[in-house]
């Protein structure tokens, strides 16, 4: 329970640290003065807007204003080069409802606290010496500060393998939609509303960035620089290629529909190849003991019987 109530007195500690830093900023300073002046002015409030103030909600009154701090601090500690990084994780991960680049940048001096504190509490709960905590306190932060990335990176990875799962069937479906007679935007809308998944959605974009006034090439080169995909990117590629050129839609679709059938089944033919290579480890470290366990063992018990009996 001590350390516990540790762990809590010094998170609050490294907050107000953190808060003290933000408050001594120049920025802070030309803002405070000019609240002081304001205040001066109009004066003390009244009960009634006391009143109002208390009665606002909880989020409104500590957590939305702590957010803003962290979000303030996220966008110095973040350079312009870094938050532009964080725009295509974010891109690569489909843009997750609610994260933006300052929700990120606020994560990871959130994520630095929170690391901070949980490692002081497991340091001092086992009652580690001072080199041992300062390498927990560098491994908190790091992993802290980096979490949100990590997430990103692993949501990004997952999206882009169904992405590539999804392309071969949207394209089979492009390619009939194209031949039955429908334009290729038509058919691009086909696709998106009788499908499911990522793929559908970076459709939907494209269709959406196209109504907005943005040409059919630069929404579908959007598309590529979005995703990782180097399928998709050599379906964008040969669509746009083909639009400047004049070489019938109908025509590209049907090589490219082929050839990610083609790439799929390599796919699968390469991973059902890989299947012996990754169970031999489990049949070796688990299986095969169990096995010599139970045909020798018998033999082995019996042998030892008679040879002790003599």
């Amino acid at each position: 329970m001590e350390l516990f109530l540790g762990a809590i007195l010094i998170f609050a500690a490294l907050f107000l640290v953190f808060s003290a830093i933000g408050g001594l900023s120049p920025e802070r300073q030309g803002v405070s003065k000019s609240l002081e002046v304001l205040e001066a002015m109009t004066g003390a409030p009244t009960a009634g807007e006391s009143t109002v103030e208390a009665e606002k909600p909880f989020s409104e009154r500590v957590l939305i204003p702590l957010l803003e701090r962290l979000q303030g601090m996220g966008r110095r500690i973040t350079g312009v080069d870094q938050a532009e990084r964080i725009r295509q994780q974010l891109d690569r991960a489909g843009n997750p409802a609610g994260w933006t680049v300052d929700r990120v940048s606020s994560g990871k001096i959130l994520g630095t606290l929170v690391g901070l504190a949980a490692a002081v509490y497991f340091a001092l709960l086992l009652g580690a010496a001072v080199p041992i905590l300062i390498l927990a306190l560098a491994t908190g932060a790091v992993l802290g500060f980096f979490a949100p990335n990590i997430w990103l990176y692993n949501t990004a990875v997952k999206r882009e393998e169904a992405l590539l799962k999804e392309l071969p069937d949207a394209l089979d479906l492009l390619t009939i939609s194209v031949e039955a007679g429908l334009g290729f935007d038509a058919a691009l809308q086909h696709v998106a509303r009788n499908t499911e998944g990522p793929l559908a959605g970076e459709l939907n974009r494209v269709l959406q960035e196209m109504q907005i006034g943005r040409s059919r090439t630069e929404a579908l080169r959007a598309l590529g620089d979005r995703s990782n995909v180097k399928d998709l990117k050599t379906f964008v590629s040969a669509m746009v290629q083909a639009d400047a050129v004049g070489i019938p839609i109908a025509q590209v679709l049907r090589v490219q529909s082929g050839e990610m059938r083609i790439k799929r089944r390599q796919r699968a033919e390469e991973k059902a190849g890989q299947v012996p290579v990754k169970i031999m480890i489990p049949v070796i470290l688990f299986i095969l003991p169990c096995l010599m366990i139970v045909v020798i063992g018998p033999g082995i018990i019996g042998m030892t019987e008679a040879f002790g009996g003599r």
